[in-house]
């Protein structure tokens, strides 16, 4: 799995968790719709990591708690 794929799912899984909808957080962290979706789609092959420390921010979470999943401890995480 690619580490943006990682990303995306642990996005998603938050969002679920919290009954919260990717327009929300856009709305919240004032990210433009077609930045969030290249980054939640397949067709995303790399991560920005300050897009990504700008979702957790509007998350209200910490790096580390963000990071804190199964998913990215993973033996076939493709950091490349």
């Amino acid at each position: 799995m690619k580490l943006s794929s990682a990303v995306a799912f642990r996005i998603s899984n938050i969002l679920r968790e919290r009954n919260m909808s990717q327009y929300r957080l856009e709305k919240i962290i004032a990210m433009p719709h077609n930045t969030m979706k290249t980054l939640m789609t397949e067709r995303n092959k790399s991560v920005n990591l300050r897009t990504v420390m700008q979702i957790i921010r509007g998350l209200d979470m910490t790096p580390a708690e963000f990071f804190d999943d199964p998913i990215f401890v993973r033996e076939d995480l493709d950091i490349d």
